[in-house]
């Protein structure tokens, strides 16, 4: 009996191991929300194992098992973009992800990324959205960017540039330490003297504390 068992779960781990997931999305202009043909790239992460290409506004592929997949977009006129899809986040068997290209001379918005109040440092939950930048990086090796820190304009106007520039800073040390050469990533704090909104509103100040990157050279 102990035999029999023993078979049905190694065949039923193999199964589980074996099912297929699709990854699918289009190529988006993050501005307009227009289709936009870009090379796509995709492989599994992070050994790269695994490849294909496609020149499209959409893709679509099929992955197996549990290993992580990059997806890298980029366009003429347009910064590059990469996502990093995990099969844990599949529903039904399928993961759907849009890739948003920002045009080139813009800053984009590192929205996932979050601090502890008040400090520079980096939450868990920010990883993954920088080991998508980690990953473009390693892509595009000539890529050059600028990381620019914000904060609200609220409280003392120095404190505010000095916890701007920790921030990025932080950021850097991590881009750094997943092996981004230093000379690559610079830079530059404005604490609150750059608001999106000049509303009095807890909304309009959380909206105005971020870090933005902007490619420099590529």
């Amino acid at each position: 009996m102990k035999k029999y068992l023993l078979v049905f779960c190694v065949v039923g781990a193999t199964n589980l191991f074996a099912q297929e997931i699709v990854v699918q999305g289009n190529v988006l202009d993050a501005i307009n929300g227009k289709s936009v043909k870009a090379n796509v790239r995709y492989k599994s992460y992070p050994t790269g194992g695994i490849s294909g290409t496609f020149r499209d506004s959409t893709f679509s592929f099929t992955i197996f098992g549990s290993s992580k997949y990059q997806v890298t977009a980029d366009a003429e006129g347009f910064i590059p973009q990469t996502i990093i899809v995990d099969p844990t986040e599949s529903v039904n068997n399928k993961i759907n992800r849009n890739i948003l290209l920002t045009s080139t001379g813009r800053a984009i918005r590192l929205d996932n990324l979050v601090f502890e109040m008040g400090k520079s440092v980096i939450n868990s939950k920010s990883f993954a959205g920088l080991d998508e930048i980690v990953a473009m990086m390693k892509d595009n090796k000539k890529v050059v960017i600028q990381l620019e820190g914000h904060t609200d304009s609220g409280g003392d106007a120095k404190r505010n540039i000095a916890l701007s520039q920790d921030r990025v800073e932080a950021v850097k040390k991590y881009l750094s330490s997943k092996g981004i050469g230093k000379d690559r990533v610079k830079t530059k704090a404005f604490g609150g003297t750059q608001p999106l909104s000049t509303e009095k509103t807890e909304g309009a100040r959380s909206l105005n504390r971020r870090v933005e990157l902007r490619v420099l050279d590529n």
